[in-house]
Order: C-alpha cells, then sequence, then structure tokens
C-alpha cells in the first residue's frame, strides 16, 4: 500500500518537473514559444468555455427528458414554452460558437503575424547539418574567414533574431528547443529552416524529436543565451586557431593526434589535422559535453569517451582504437588545451 502510494504521489511530481526547467515546452523564452503559450492558452479557455457550456446543456436535455417521462399528460403550453426555449438557446449558441472562433481565428493570425514579423529582420545566420548522432553547427557569414565551426552546442545573443537553415546528411533528424521555438524537420536533400528569437539569457536544452537510430535519446545540445557582448567575446574566441602544446605530455597528444586515426576524422584550426567526418575539435574543450551531450565535459569522461565510445554510445560513428596507457594520457592532455 505505501509502494502505489508513493506512485500515486510521484506521478503527478513527474508531469510537473516536465513544465519546468532548461527543457520546457512553456518556457516562453523565445519569441514563437512565448506566441505558442499565448495561442494555446487562448485555445485552451475558448474550448473550456465551449466544453462547460455543452456539458450544462447536455444536463438540462436530461433532466427535461427525465421530467417529460415522469409527466401524466401534455401539457400543450408548457410544451410551447419549451420549444420557445429551445429555440433561443440554439440561436444563442451559435452566436457564442461564432464568436468563439472568431477568437480564434483572429489569435491563430496574429501570433502567425508576430512569427513571421521576426523573419524579416535576421541578425545572425547558422546552419544546422544533423548527422547520426550529432549536430554540426555552422555560423554563416559573407566572409568564410570569419565564419566559424562548433557541435552540438549552440551560442546566441539576446534579442536578436536568428536564421536557422536545417540540412541532415543521413536520416530524418528533427531540430527542438522547446524554450526557445517549435519543431522543425531535417530532411535528407531538402533544406528547411526555423526562426529563433531569444528573450531572456540562460542555457536551454536542445534536442532531437524525431526518431533517427538507436542513439537518437543522444542527440541532445546545448543553447547558451547571452549578452551580445558575451556572445562577441565568445565568437572571437572561436574563430582563433588552436592553442599550440606547451608541455612534452601536451606535445605527444598533438603528434599522436595529427599522425594517428583523430585527424582522419576531426578538424583542428591551425593544425595539419583537417577531418570534416566528425565534430570540429578546435575548441572541444570549453563546451559543455561530449558525444552530443552524452557525458559532462571533465578529465574523467574524456578518458572514458576516448579509451572505448562505443561503450558509452553503442553504434556511433567513433570507433573504439586500442592504445597504450601513454598515448591516451598524452591525447586528453592535449584535448584539454583546446579551449
Amino acid at each position: 500500500m505505501t509502494r502505489l502510494a508513493h506512485r500515486l504521489i510521484a506521478l503527478p511530481l513527474g508531469f510537473l518537473s516536465a513544465c519546468a526547467g532548461n527543457q520546457n515546452a512553456m518556457g516562453g523564452q523565445g519569441l514563437e514559444s512565448a506566441n505558442f503559450i499565448v495561442l494555446f492558452l487562448v485555445f485552451l479557455a475558448v474550448c473550456a468555455v465551449m466544453y462547460l457550456l455543452v456539458l450544462a446543456g447536455l444536463g438540462i436535455a436530461l433532466r427535461r427528458r427525465r421530467d417529460a417521462g415522469q409527466a401524466n399528460s401534455v401539457d400543450e403550453d408548457r410544451h410551447e414554452e419549451t420549444s420557445a426555449r429551445t429555440k433561443v438557446a440554439l440561436i444563442v449558441w451559435t452566436g457564442l460558437v461564432t464568436v468563439g472562433l472568431t477568437i480564434l481565428t483572429v489569435a491563430s493570425f496574429f501570433s502567425d503575424r508576430s512569427n513571421a514579423s521576426s523573419t524579416r529582420r535576421s541578425g545572425l545566420a547558422l546552419t544546422i547539418t544533423g548527422n547520426q548522432w550529432w549536430w554540426n553547427v555552422q555560423y554563416d557569414t559573407s566572409d568564410p574567414s570569419a565564419s566559424v565551426r562548433t557541435a552540438n552546442e549552440i551560442h546566441l545573443p539576446v534579442n536578436v533574431p536568428v536564421h536557422v537553415t536545417l540540412k541532415s546528411n543521413d536520416v530524418i533528424h528533427s531540430f527542438w528547443v522547446p524554450n526557445l521555438a517549435g519543431k522543425q524537420d531535417l530532411i535528407p536533400g531538402r533544406q528547411t529552416d526555423i526562426e529563433l528569437l531569444p528573450r531572456r539569457t540562460g542555457v536551454f536544452h536542445g534536442q532531437c524529436a524525431e526518431f533517427c537510430g538507436v542513439q537518437h535519446t543522444r542527440m541532445a545540445l546545448d543553447v547558451i543565451v547571452e549578452p551580445l557582448d558575451d556572445f562577441r567575446r565568445w565568437y572571437a574566441q572561436q574563430l582563433a586557431t588552436a592553442p599550440a602544446p606547451t608541455t612534452r605530455l601536451q606535445m605527444a597528444g598533438y603528434r599522436y593526434f595529427v599522425t594517428r586515426e583523430c585527424s582522419s576524422c576531426h578538424n583542428v584550426a591551425g593544425s595539419p589535422a583537417g577531418g570534416q567526418i566528425g565534430p570540429d575539435l578546435t575548441h572541444v574543450a570549453s563546451r559543455r559535453s561530449i558525444g552530443a551531450g552524452t557525458l559532462p565535459l571533465n578529465r574523467g569522461n574524456l578518458y572514458g569517451w576516448i579509451a572505448d565510445p562505443q561503450s558509452h554510445k553503442p553504434g556511433s560513428r567513433m570507433p573504439t582504437i586500442p592504445m597504450e596507457p601513454r598515448d591516451l594520457h598524452s591525447l586528453v592532455a592535449y584535448i584539454e588545451t583546446l579551449k
């Protein structure tokens, strides 16, 4: 009995926890999300009123049917009175339905126009490409030398409209940062897009919302919304090449990285490593996680991920490569410098 009580208590708490935090469809930290919340509340209020009126009408009809069944004779005057009331009720009901539909139509129109208005003044352009199972993020500029490439983490300035072009390299994915906007699919061979206008600073969690394979649940990303000056400092840091290793251990890790399998898949700006298959690692040590949100980024998880990525994310395209302990130590030491 105690276990059942605990479950009954935990169930509503679980629903409440899904409506708070950095992954919350009712958060309203973005313009589209805020418009959705307003529209949802308008629909909820109108539909709730109509639902209650339907229930009230049903209750009245059932009561009149019961009264009619109990009557011994037909009262002509009462029948005419009831018919007149029914006609008035139908007229009122038709008017209420018309008003309700008008409210929903007007609310939908203004919500749509508000979202569309932000697309005409985009201040930042991104291209996000979905892969099994990670996100490639490219900041688009007219000057290719000023473009930034990163992975599984997006930095955005607050109150700056962002146009995001979405692509997929393999299967259908779905880009979803619920605090900021709705979902948008990434379809192989096609380009889709979505507009973001973050209105509050913070760290928000994004997720692939379309089943895309065995590691679908481990295809996440963080969106860091920050003041414009902080964003500019971050962007300038991302434009810089990777810092040079300074210790003997870091130098050994650098040599291993650029001469072995790592450089075939990963790029590190300022080094011979120019692989484009996997995430760009130029500033990987400054990110919040590794493996597209699979593990928090720290030294212990770096060791575990590099030594055996398949144990953490089975099916990912990063193979488990046998290496000597000294090579693993040096490689972790080098990657920790990539900030």
